[in-house]
């Protein structure tokens, strides 16, 4: 059986490499774009977004125990609490579809409930206090409140019924979590709490995104950001020296690579598919011409706001970026309703993002979620289209 499985996938790949349309000018530009998307998310979110997550995320495998995160976010817990933890956290970060995931495996894996931490996973990339302000600004308040309601809303539902489909599965996972949780720790509770602070700081400084204004707080924060940045490693090196020993360290780093390199490549590949399918955000150079996605979501029907919702969570989108691709959209006939639909779906899903939930969940939990995420922003862009018509 298995020789018959190779056999018909050697003879696949063997049938689309035959007939590969290498002449065709939109698939030499798609394999381009592919490689620029690639380019771009290399230089721009790994070092400063992906690789402080990362250690983060070890962090969390390796110093926090799996009774503290069961405490505010296992099944056990309170749910107005572990959602709202869930929820909160993932909002403060405000950090894209991609960073978010080394964060949410480290929270799931150290015992976090599948609901909460889906409302995390949900909440970190859609409820961006700043992208809500944007928002409001440049395409109106009525679509910045919708947006704001919408994410807040949909975090919290949709980890809600997660838990309810899948809480026998869940049930069997968290039974074995305390068995094999860590030794006591030597730091006290105030240093733990420091230490993570002083890492989300670095993440949240080092991801901080330029204004589209010039001016104000927003503006000044980040002009100093990497002043903040490098007293806070001076101070994250200070912690380490005084407060870890060697063989903490080295159970940190073992950990920070467990999970890059089991996000790394997925998120890699994922950015490759998804700039040939449909090339980097505002640019027309993917395989699927963006004038068919943009001529398919006129008006406000179910239809459009469906394909709006579907494109968005296909397409990576760079933290703020989605707001003036949504701005050229309506601006070329798209609805209110799906141009709401894209800003609920967009920034929290992406192909790369499906990739590494995928890893993290299976199959099952990871279409689950996907399906959920894309009907409730179908639904609410539908109902927003209706009411603003």
């Amino acid at each position: 059986m298995r020789e018959r499985q190779r056999f018909v996938l050697l003879f696949g790949v063997f049938v689309a490499a035959y007939f590969l349309p290498v002449s065709h000018p939109r698939f030499a530009s798609g394999v381009l774009e592919a490689f620029a998307m690639l380019h771009e998310y290399a230089r721009e979110h790994v070092l400063f977004c992906l690789v402080p997550a990362l250690f983060i995320a070890g962090a969390i495998a390796s110093f926090l125990s799996s009774q503290a995160v069961l405490r505010f976010l296992g099944p056990e817990s309170k749910k107005w609490a572990a959602y709202g933890v869930g929820a909160v956290s993932g909002a403060v970060l405000a950090v894209c579809s991609c960073t978010v995931l080394p964060l949410f495996g480290g929270i799931y894996k150290r015992g976090a409930g599948l609901g909460p931490a889906i409302a995390f996973l949900y909440s970190g990339p859609a409820i961006n206090v700043l992208a809500i302000i944007l928002t409001a600004r440049v395409l109106g308040w009525e679509i910045g409140l919708a947006r704001a309601l919408g994410a807040v809303l949909f975090s919290v539902v949709i980890g809600l019924i997660m838990a309810f489909l899948f809480r026998h599965e869940e049930g069997e996972r968290l039974r074995g979590l305390a068995a094999g949780d860590l030794p006591p720790g030597r730091r006290s509770l105030g240093q733990t709490v420091l230490y993570f602070l002083v890492l989300v700081l670095i993440l949240i400084f080092a991801d901080w995104g330029k204004p589209v204004a010039e001016a104000g707080f927003w503006y000044a924060v980040y002009r100093a950001k990497w002043y903040l940045v490098g007293f806070l490693l001076l101070v994250l090196a200070l912690m380490l020296k005084k407060w870890f020993v060697k063989e903490e360290l080295q159970l940190w780093l073992d950990s920070t690579w467990d999970f890059t390199k089991r996000i790394i490549p997925l998120l890699f590949l994922g950015v490759l598919i998804a700039g040939f399918l449909m090339g980097r955000p505002g640019t027309d150079a993917g395989v699927v011409p963006a004038r068919y996605i943009a001529g398919t979501v006129g008006g406000n029907g179910l239809a459009a706001n469906l394909i709006a919702s579907v494109a968005g969570a296909l397409m990576y989108f760079a933290t703020l970026t989605e707001i003036p691709i949504v701005q050229g959209l309506l601006g070329a006939g798209m609805g209110k309703g799906p141009a709401l639909a894209l800003l609920l779906a967009g920034p929290a899903l992406s192909l790369p993002n499906m990739l590494v939930i995928n890893g993290f969940l299976g199959p099952k939990k990871t279409l689950t979620y996907v399906g959920l995420v894309v009907i409730m922003a179908t639904l609410t862009g539908t109902i927003f289209g209706a009411l603003s018509a």
